[in-house]
């Protein structure tokens, strides 16, 4: 996918990185047996694996549990290093509802190999994004609803305000790390009530005023 859709406007943002965080909510680092993190935990995903809201989730034969993890996504609208509170602010260009699929089996054996978790994040089709609102259409309180349900039953339910690091202090820590840029889109992270889907699961999610998403898997 090279570029995000903007709401109720004709501009697309050409995608840059797509940096991801991980064990951003205290209840999902707990159930999957995880430690709170004192900093951001960041891994990348590639924008080449990253589908429209609608499209379908290709479930890779390699793995047998492949699962489902809602979250808001940030969108770079200008470079940025080094951020301080109000820089970081005007950095963030606008929101989206993501789904970062993870193939959990693939996961647990590269941690326990001592190995990076790309391989379980970056397959095909294993992003789906939302149109864009840009933020000054939509001003963002920390306290939307964020949910997912698949087929129909809601297994995400929870609130931004649980985040362990808000979307400010996300950018100031990947800023002080590496430079963003205009296009860069940040995942912020996913509540608790991950789990399996399989093909033919219809996943349908989106946080309050940001927007909504749907997904299908497939074979």
């Amino acid at each position: 996918m090279e570029f995000a859709k903007i709401r109720n406007n004709d501009e697309k943002i050409r995608i840059g990185k797509v940096i991801c965080v991980g064990r951003n909510y205290a209840a999902h680092a707990a159930e999957l047996g995880n430690e709170i993190p004192e900093f951001p935990i960041i891994f990348l995903k590639t924008a080449s694996c990253l589908v429209e809201s609608g499209s379908k989730i290709i479930h890779p034969p390699y793995s047998t549990d492949m699962h489902h993890e809602i979250e808001l996504v940030l969108v770079i609208g200008e470079t940025v290093k080094n951020a301080d509170d109000i820089s970081a602010e005007n950095a963030i260009y606008g929101y989206a509802v993501g789904l970062d699929m993870t193939l959990r089996d693939i996961q647990n054996k590269l941690k326990d190999n001592g190995q990076p978790w790309t391989l379980a994040k970056v397959f095909d089709t294993s992003g789906v994004i939302s149109e864009v609102v840009l933020k000054e259409n939509f001003k963002l309180t920390g306290t939307e609803r964020i949910y997912l349900d698949v087929n129909g039953k809601i297994l995400q339910d929870s609130t931004l305000d649980l985040m362990l690091f808000s979307p400010v202090e996300i950018v100031k820590f990947i800023s002080s790390k590496m430079t963003l840029e205009k296009g860069d889109l940040i995942f912020t992270g996913t509540p608790s009530g991950v789990g399996k889907v399989v093909p033919g699961d219809k996943m349908e999610g989106g946080i309050e005023g940001v927007g909504l998403l749907s997904a299908v898997v497939s074979e």
